[in-house]
């Protein structure tokens, strides 16, 4: 069972804290997974380090760390990096977010779906109460992100969220900033090198008494953001993360081969049958006239590259569809080809001819391959199947016939 370690970082927070903590630790005695609470004070000038170290000493799973440096990304750094647990997870001291929606964030991570869970108050089904000036400037700021990086999630400040530590420290070790644009710059990079980010919509209710500066954090963001977008152009945003290869579950399932041996296979019939054409082209056009040449090596390179089905010159189609898609495809190929090779005026000569034609028949010969290797693929393995639960069910259907009592 998957453990968590849920971070607090706190500032000058010595009001607020002794609230948070026993809330959440009331909370999390009915939770299902192994938890611990840490407290990091990052630099705080108050009583917050004695009333933190007090908790700890009063609460069981309650820990606290102190870091002389300031900066919620320098304090969850710190606690995640030397976290045992297997997610790590934080919210903010306020509690803004409700706690109902913990469980589901950290279910996602648990159950190995994604590799990190954030809560959302911009995702539909989420419900919010805060400040004019700062709901205009969280979606701002979020659409700049949706709009600049292309990124697919849609609230990345949201001091709520959850991640597998595996996963997770890799990318501490590119994340640059130690303040508020940590989040960020994580969700970023995880998902420029693939990582899967679950959201959960979340209850979200504003806190007046916050540490937050909304002008001043929202210039160090753009600061940041240009800073991860140079980083990314420059190649230097990719992180070796340990994925497990997905698998299929099912024992008799048929795998797609891998995309890069697909196209390799797609490339090599495409240009052996393109070369087929042009050979059998220059071949037939000493005698021939071109439309009678174009029908020859049309036909020949169908026939060989299997585009007319192979029950064609052994026995009888018994599918009229397969029948009429061929022919319509054979002769959209021929009028076309014909066209290009008939266009070219005669005194351009025989390279200018057959260029035209392999121009007109390179990208038909494309999109034939494309649909007829789907068509392939989806009969064998229909046909596979059918196979495959008829030896396994006609033994058994032949024994209950032959035992079943009269009646």
């Amino acid at each position: 069972m998957a453990s968590v370690d849920i971070v607090i970082p706190v500032l000058n927070e010595e009001r607020a804290l002794p609230g948070c903590v026993r809330t959440l630790a009331a909370y999390l005695g009915g939770f299902p997974l192994p938890w611990r609470i840490t407290i990091v004070d990052n630099g705080s000038t108050d009583a917050t380090w004695r009333v933190a170290a007090a908790l700890s000493g009063e609460l069981e799973r309650v820990h606290a760390r102190r870091l002389e440096i300031r900066g919620r990304g320098a304090a969850l750094r710190a606690a995640w990096q030397d976290s045992t647990a297997d997610i790590v997870a934080y919210m903010d001291v306020d509690l803004s977010t409700d706690l109902d929606a913990l469980f589901p964030l950290v279910a996602s991570v648990a159950s190995g779906h994604s590799e990190i869970a954030i809560g959302t108050r911009l995702a539909p089904g989420a419900r919010t109460r805060r400040s004019l000036r700062r709901e205009v400037v969280s979606r701002g700021y979020n659409a700049l992100l949706r709009h600049g990086f292309g990124v697919r999630f849609s609230d990345a400040q949201c001091g709520f969220k959850a991640a597998r530590t595996d996963v997770v420290r890799p990318l501490l070790g590119k994340v640059e900033d130690d303040s508020w644009f940590f989040d960020t710059e994580l969700l970023l990079l995880a998902e420029h090198n693939g990582l899967r980010v679950h959201e959960v919509p979340v209850d979200w209710i504003e806190d007046t008494d916050s540490r937050v500066r909304v002008v001043r954090t929202a210039v160090d963001d753009l600061k940041g953001l240009a800073r991860v977008a140079w980083s990314i152009c420059r190649g230097r945003a990719a992180v070796e993360v340990a994925r497990p290869e997905p698998a299929p579950r099912h024992p008799d399932a048929v795998v797609a081969r891998p995309r890069e041996a697909t196209f390799l296979s797609f490339a090599t019939v495409n240009v052996a049958s393109c070369a087929l054409y042009a050979l059998v082209y220059l071949s037939l056009r000493e005698t021939w006239s071109p439309a009678a040449t174009n029908l020859g090596a049309v036909a020949l390179t169908f026939l060989v590259s299997g585009a007319v089905p192979r029950r064609w010159t052994v026995a009888r189609l018994r599918r009229a569809a397969v029948r009429v898609r061929s022919a319509a495809r054979f002769s959209m190929v021929y009028a076309l080809t014909t066209a290009a090779a008939l266009a070219v005026p005669s005194a351009a000569g025989r390279a200018a001819e057959v260029g035209a034609v392999l121009a007109a028949y390179g990208p038909l010969a494309l999109s034939r391959w494309i649909a007829g290797s789907k068509r392939t693929r989806a009969r064998s393995w229909t046909r596979r199947r059918r196979l495959a639960l008829r030896r396994r069910t006609l033994p058994h259907r032949r024994m209950t016939v032959r035992h079943r009592p009269p009646f």
